[in-house]
C-alpha cells in the first residue's frame, strides 16, 4: 500500500519547498515531482510538515490521590486531532518501587495508544536499588530521567540524590530532566497562605512565585554541570528560569528550555476568575504568570534560548479539581492542551509573524527530536524516516470548546480561542488517522520508540569534561619538603 501526498509545500526545520512525497510501509520512501501510489492525499494550499511531538505528558497519571482523566486512548486520539504524531510520558515510580515494575505498569498503560509514544522515567526515590537499575532502564530504550525539585514529602528529591543521579545519567549516556521550583521555599509558603485564610486556587500561584523556579533551574544547572550532564528544564514559564538558562547557554553549558503553550499564552489573571471551578481548572505548577514572563518565552523561542513547546498535559475534570475546595494544596494539578498545541502556536507564533513557518516546525518536532535522540526517525521529512505527518491547511478555522474535543475532560482552558492552521491530514506511520473533520483513529496502533543514549549533546560534553577535568601536578621529589 502506497500514498502519495501531493502538490504540498514542505515545511521542515530549516527549508521550505515544494514536492510530493510518497509513503510505503509507514516510511517516507521518496521526495519528489510526479510522484504516483495506490492512494493520493490533496494537499493543495497546504503545508506538509514533520507530525508534531509532545515530550511532555502525564496520560493515566496517579496524582494527589486520583488519576489524570486521560488515558493513553482519549490521550493520543486527542494529540493526532491537532497534529501532534507522538507522545513522552513519564514512568512514576511509587516510593520504594521497583522503576522496572514502573516500566512495566506504563507497558500495560499504553497498549491503547493511536499514536506512537515513548516515555521518560522519573526518579521519584533515591538508593542503591535504583542506581543499579538505571543501566537497564537505559537498555529497555528510555534515555531520560526525570527530577521532581518540588512536590515535598511526595516526589521531591533532595541535591545529594540529584547529583548522585545526574552523575549515574552522565555515565550512562543519559540526560536528566528537572521540574525546577524550590519544593522547601513552596512548602512554607503554601503553611503560611493556609494559616492566613488565603485557601483558593489563586494561593497556588501565590505560593509558588517565579523566584522559586528560578533559583531551582540555576541550582539544576550548576549540579549538572558539575556532574558533567546535559540538562532539560520542564515547563519553564518565567523570566527568572529562562535567564538561568540563557547564561547557562551563553557559557556553553548544554541545557534545553521547554515553555508551555499554556505559559505562553495564558496568565495570572485566570486566578482571580470569580468562579471557583474557573480558576481550580487552570491549577498547574508552575503557575500562569504575568504577561511579561510570556513576553520572555517568546523572545527565547525566537532567540533560540528556549528550544521546545510542550503541553504538560495532565487532565482532571472539574469533580476531580474539586478535592481541593477549602485547600488549594489539596486541588490536582495539571491541566490540558495536546489538541490544540499546534493550532494555537501556529495562530499566535507564525500568523502574528513572532515564529516563521520553520521556526515553528523545530519547536513542535524536530528539536524535540534531536534532543531526545529520536531524529531522523521522528521529527523529519526525509526518504527512511517514519510517515509521521501532518498536512495543515492555513485557511481551516475554529473556535476552540471543550464540547467538540477529544479530551475526556469537561472543559478546556483555551476555551473561545479562534485558531486556524488546522490539520488536513494527519498521519501516523503512514495512517491517515485525521481527515479534517472526520476522526478515524486506531486503538493499539501506537508503538512504543526506543531511544538510544549517548546523543551528540552527551558525547560532546563527555568529551570536553574528560580535557578539562582536574588533573594532579607530578612534582620532582627534590622539590618536595624534606620528610615527604
Amino acid at each position: 500500500m502506497s500514498t502519495v501526498i501531493r502538490d504540498g509545500t514542505i515545511v521542515t526545520a530549516d527549508r521550505t519547498y515544494k514536492a510530493d512525497v510518497l509513503v510505503e510501509d509507514g516510511k517516507i520512501t521518496k521526495i519528489g515531482s510526479g510522484l504516483s501510489g495506490n492512494e493520493t492525499l490533496d494537499a493543495t494550499g497546504c503545508y506538509v510538515m514533520p507530525g508534531g511531538i509532545d515530550p511532555h505528558t502525564h496520560l493515566e497519571m496517579p496524582f494527589m490521590g486520583t488519576y489524570s482523566s486521560d488515558d493513553f486512548e482519549s490521550g493520543t486520539r486527542a494529540a493526532l486531532s491537532g497534529g501532534t504524531t507522538m507522545v513522552v510520558d513519564f514512568c512514576l515510580p511509587a516510593p520504594d518501587q521497583s522503576l522496572l515494575t514502573a516500566i512495566q505498569a506504563w507497558d500495560n498503560k499504553s497498549t491503547r495508544a493511536t499514536t506512537d509514544y515513548s516515555f521518560h522515567m522519573a526518579i521519584t526515590w533515591w538508593g542503591e536499588q535504583v542506581f543499579n537499575e538505571m543501566p537497564e532502564v537505559v537498555s529497555k530504550g528510555i534515555n531520560t530521567f526525570k527530577h521532581f525539585m518540588a512536590y515535598k514529602g511526595a516526589l521531591m528529591v533532595d541535591d545529594d540524590e540529584m547529583y548522585a543521579s545526574f552523575q549515574r545519567c552522565a555515565e550512562l549516556g543519559a540526560m536528566p530532566l528537572v521540574h525546577a521550583e524550590n519544593g522547601d521555599v513552596v512548602a512554607q509558603l503554601q503553611a503560611k497562605l493556609m494559616e492566613e485564610g488565603n485557601n483558593g486556587p489563586e494561593g497556588h500561584a501565590y505560593s509558588r512565585p517565579p523566584e522559586v523556579e528560578g533559583e531551582a533551574t540555576n541550582r539544576a544547572i550548576m549540579i549538572a554541570d558539575m556532574a558533567g550532564v546535559p540538562l532539560y528544564v520542564v515547563h519553564v514559564s518565567c523570566e527568572q528560569s529562562h535567564e538561568a538558562i540563557r547564561r547557562a547557554r551563553q557559557k556553553g553549558m548544554r541545557v534545553f528550555g521547554e515553555p508551555l503553550i499554556q505559559h505562553l499564552l495564558l496568565d495570572e489573571s485566570e486566578y482571580a476568575h470569580p468562579n471557583w471551578d474557573h480558576a481550580a481548572q487552570r491549577v498547574m505548577s508552575p503557575p500562569f504568570r504575568n504577561k511579561l514572563h510570556q513576553d520572555s518565552l517568546w523572545a527565547g523561542l525566537q532567540a533560540g534560548s528556549l528550544q521546545v513547546v510542550a503541553t504538560d498535559h495532565c487532565a482532571f475534570t472539574t469533580e476531580q479539581k474539586r478535592y481541593g475546595v477549602g485547600d488549594f494544596t489539596k486541588i490536582p494539578n495539571g491541566t490540558g492542551g495536546l489538541e490544540d498545541r499546534m493550532p494555537l502556536l501556529w495562530t499566535y507564533g507564525v500568523e502574528t509573524g513572532r515564529l516563521t513557518m520553520n521556526e515553528f516546525v523545530a519547536a513542535t518536532s524536530t528539536n524535540i527530536a534531536k534532543a531526545l535522540n529520536l531524529y531522523p526517525r521522528k521529527g523529519a521529512i526525509l526518504e527512511g524516516a517514519d510517515a509521521d505527518i501532518v498536512v495543515i491547511d492555513p485557511a481551516r478555522e475554529k473556535t476552540i470548546t471543550h464540547t467538540k474535543q477529544q479530551s475526556a475532560i469537561d472543559y478546556n482552558v483555551f476555551e473561545g480561542f479562534k485558531v486556524k492552521g488546522l490539520p488536513r491530514f494527519t498521519m501516523t506511520r503512514g495512517y491517515v488517522a485525521i481527515q479534517e473533520d472526520e476522526v478515524k483513529t486506531r486503538e493499539g496502533h501506537g508503538k512504543f520508540v526506543p531511544r538510544e543514549p549517548f546523543a551528540a549533546p552527551n558525547k560532546a560534553l563527555s568529551k570536553w569534561k574528560a580535557l578539562t577535568a582536574p588533573r594532579a601536578v607530578i612534582r620532582d621529589p627534590a622539590n618536595m619538603p624534606a620528610g615527604v
